[in-house]
């Protein structure tokens, strides 16, 4: 399966995908490009490093639309199966999604519907959340809305500040996505209505 990566930042969870595919982890696939809107993006030098071919299709002042169009273009010319968002940090618009149903996931740090959108780990904080944690979901056209693919809970400490939070959902966020990619390369989640559900093999 070919997998293209969405990224914005220092991209660990890029990463860890990445070194799974490779070590043979996540089996029968590739990553076939990693793509950031940001040219300064460490992720971008970290891709390079794995000998994984990298763009950075920057916005440019341009419409959400008109920058989605030219990010699907190269991942449909490069026949990209199954997109990976890992710390991308702009929404996909409509066009984008349609372009690839039931394909693109994303890692969000909470455990949705909980804590939806940026800061998370602040919103649990504040709200005085015992537990908090990450989801890998698919991605529809709502923000964080996605059917569920999988979820692992993550205690918030009397005394944690959004940064001690989210440093320690981090730490479970690689595993999850590599789990979650895992089984949908190995065709063994399928989406039905809002719940994704294991497939008898």
């Amino acid at each position: 399966m070919k997998i293209g990566i969405l990224i914005s930042g220092r991209g660990s969870n890029m990463a860890a995908i990445v070194e799974a595919v490779q070590s043979g982890l996540i089996p029968e696939s590739e990553v076939t490009v990693v793509i950031s809107d940001k040219t300064s993006a460490e992720g971008l030098v970290k891709a390079k490093e794995c000998g994984i071919k990298t763009l950075a299709v920057t916005r440019k002042g341009r419409a959400r639309e008109e920058h989605d169009a030219e990010i699907i273009a190269e991942l449909k010319k490069r026949k990209v199966e199954l997109i990976c968002l890992a710390g991308y940090m702009r929404l996909l618009s409509k066009k984008f999604i349609s372009a690839f149903p039931g394909r693109i996931i994303n890692v969000h740090p909470s455990l949705l519907p909980s804590f939806k959108g940026l800061d998370a780990q602040r919103q649990a904080i504040d709200y005085g959340a015992k537990v908090s944690g990450c989801t890998v979901h698919f991605v529809n056209e709502a923000l964080d809305h996605g059917a569920i693919i999988l979820q692992k809970a993550v205690e918030v400490k009397d005394h944690d500040t959004a940064e001690s939070l989210a440093a320690r959902i981090l730490e479970y966020e690689h595993a999850l996505y590599v789990e979650a990619v895992k089984q949908i390369v190995e065709r063994k989640i399928e989406i039905v209505g809002r719940r994704v559900v294991s497939v008898n093999t």
